[in-house]
């Protein structure tokens, strides 16, 4: 399998993919939400979470199983 095959399944596989649960990697609370309307294009992302209150770029995304799996 040649790189650029390699490339173009990586790609594909992104493209497909569904939007993942976001938890805080604090607490592993799902009220986790972007911090600023802005983060998303303008700034780096940065979360905040409702519950403890952590702030940072980092969270969890858990995708939901499906039945292929």
């Amino acid at each position: 399998m040649g790189k650029l095959q390699i490339f173009r399944e990586i790609f594909t596989n992104l493209k497909h993919r569904k939007p993942a649960k976001k938890y805080c990697p604090k607490c592993g609370d799902p009220g986790i939400r972007l911090l600023s309307r802005f983060n998303f294009w303008l700034l780096p992302e940065r979360y905040v979470c409702e519950r403890c209150g952590y702030q940072g770029p980092i969270v969890l995304e858990m995708e939901e199983e499906t039945e292929e799996e």
